[in-house]
């Protein structure tokens, strides 16, 4: 059963996320226009750069969120690396997973493939939960964000959000 934007936003603020970022997908739509409805969210044009900007959040204390599809952190493995890893900026990245059991666009499928390899390469602690674990998820990635001090990321399989 999908979860209501709403009530997965409630939890983000709950659990301590209080800066909104990212580029859109269908896949978190919803939730994108929630945050929006609630006035927190700033777009962002592309992946690295939504992730510059939280990175300039978090020197300001705040623990952002960047929204983003897998093929974005093809995009955004650099500013990983080079800027969030190498100096510790916690990030929650909200990664769609587009092709997610070969089941997509042609254009998704390798991404979809060897996203949860290429996270686990990069050393970024992730789950992808489903409806009856996405609450309890964000707390942890909460939790994790703030002891590792380094991307934490919660991979949104199809059909998570109404």
């Amino acid at each position: 059963m999908p979860v209501a934007p709403d009530r997965f936003v409630d939890r983000l603020l709950a659990a301590g996320f209080d800066f909104f970022t990212g580029v859109p997908c269908s896949l978190v739509g919803p939730v994108i226009a929630e945050l929006e409805r609630r006035a927190i969210y700033h777009g962002e044009t592309r992946e690295d750069a939504a992730l510059g900007v939280c990175a300039g959040a978090y020197m300001a204390g705040r623990l952002p969120l960047v929204v983003m599809q897998n093929s974005g952190l093809g995009v955004s493995l650099n500013a990983l690396g080079s800027l969030h890893l190498m100096y510790e900026m916690p990030v929650l990245v909200l990664v769609t997973w587009r092709g997610f059991e070969g089941n997509d666009a042609p254009e998704h499928l390798v991404m979809g493939d060897v996203m949860p390899r290429l996270l686990d390469l990069f050393g970024i602690p992730h789950r992808a939960p489903d409806a009856d674990s996405l609450l309890a998820d964000v707390d942890w990635a909460a939790a994790e964000c703030r002891r590792i001090r380094k991307p934490v990321a919660l991979a949104v399989k199809p059909g998570l959000f109404v």
